[in-house]
């Protein structure tokens, strides 16, 4: 996990917005308590306190435009902490049982972050327990820990990851292991890809040129490319060596034409990625106001790249026959993976990307369509 050093905390300048992390950790008088960035280079000390009797700590730094992360160390004891504002964190904890008994005030994604890690270390105890089970065979110990494993991803997918990619504890999630194995591994599981597409889009989105967000998205893209590359080595069709990285998690899917169509095939036009369901009452009036933006903008380099979700193929070809852009759609409807990857929550719901295959942003940070497609044309 992590950030260049060149986003670690700037203690001197009393001018900066701060956020502060203070709390009191018993049973540990005379211990040394460190506060550290969590960068890309890996921990990085930012500040360090002997602690007393009373156990009282206080540490602050420069407040990012994104969440940052942090921790709290002594020894081998660790409390993970995010900061994203000007907020006060506040932890109390006791040192033997630092690392899970702690609790944390002032963020509701650092008691997410808390949840996560108490829950990693039950099952790095739950596998360490199968491993040392002798009555189970290699293959049964393996496939124990695997059925362990498969388990909690499903359960942290489904209860943070996807429902909530852009918070600081989703990201913290893509990161845990157990031991030197990585539970989330785009590389390994195209499930996995998912996952960390989704959060790499919300990040794309919410927090746009962050390191952290680059780091996510270079990771997703990069799993992608190795999907392909072994789907190439399979169906004898791809050539893995024009898999391309672009600004955005692509999508490939057939049009009404039967053509396949993807986005990073639109690098160099500004891009309205659209998801859309025909059968909706409201969607002959959204796609008459679709149809005047094209109509307005498209000589000048605008395209619409619009998904449906509708379960009916017949009724979806009928409906886009007469529309003059790009028409595809997701034969799994709402189970879709593009829906999961770019974290929609609900229809209809539309994207813009850049010239340069960048997504710039989602709906909710639009206040006029119009003008955010003329400014990058």
């Amino acid at each position: 996990m992590a950030l260049s050093l060149s986003g670690l905390l700037t203690l001197t300048s009393c001018n900066e917005k701060k956020f502060h992390v203070e709390g009191t950790i018993t049973n540990a008088a005379d211990s040394v308590l460190y506060f550290e960035n969590m960068s890309l280079e890996g921990p990085v000390t930012v500040d360090s306190v002997k602690l007393s009797s009373k156990g009282t700590f206080s540490f602050s730094g420069e407040s990012s435009a994104n969440p940052e992360f942090y921790r709290l160390r002594i020894s081998g004891h660790i409390i993970n902490v995010a900061v994203d504002s000007t907020e006060t964190i506040t932890v109390n904890a006791d040192y033997p049982t630092m690392s899970t008994g702690y609790s944390i005030k002032g963020n509701d994604d650092c008691e997410r972050i808390r949840q996560l890690s108490v829950r990693q270390i039950a099952l790095q105890n739950q596998a360490m327990a199968i491993e040392r089970n002798m009555e189970l065979s290699p293959t049964e110990v393996r496939d124990s820990i695997m059925s362990l494993i498969l388990a909690y991803k499903e359960d942290i997918s489904k209860n943070y990851i996807f429902k909530d990619p852009k918070a600081a504890s989703s990201y913290f999630a893509l990161f845990q292991t157990i031991g030197s194995y990585l539970i989330f591994n785009p590389r390994y599981d195209r499930n996995d890809i998912q996952a960390f597409a989704a959060v790499a889009t919300s990040w794309d989105t919410f927090y746009p040129g962050t390191v952290r967000g680059e780091n996510l998205h270079n990771i997703a893209i990069t799993g992608l490319q190795t999907e392909r590359i072994v789907d190439a080595e399979n169906s004898k069709v791809i050539d893995a060596s024009k898999v391309e990285t672009t600004g955005i998690i692509d999508i490939k899917l057939i049009d009404n034409k039967g053509q396949e169509r993807s986005l990073s095939q639109l690098k160099g036009k500004v891009v309205l990625l659209d998801f859309h369901v025909f059968s909706m009452a409201d969607s002959p009036k959204r796609i008459l106001s679709l149809r005047e933006i094209y109509n307005k903008y498209h000589a000048q380099g605008l395209e619409i790249y619009q998904i449906s979700l509708d379960t009916d193929e017949h009724f979806w070809k009928q409906q886009t026959a007469a529309l003059p852009w790009i028409s595809v759609r997701e034969t799994e409807g709402l189970s879709s993976r593009s829906l999961m990857v770019y974290n929609v929550q609900s229809l209809p719901e539309f994207f813009i990307i850049d010239r340069g295959n960048n997504l710039v942003k989602r709906s909710q940070q639009v206040k006029d369509i119009e003008a955010e497609i003329k400014s990058l044309l």
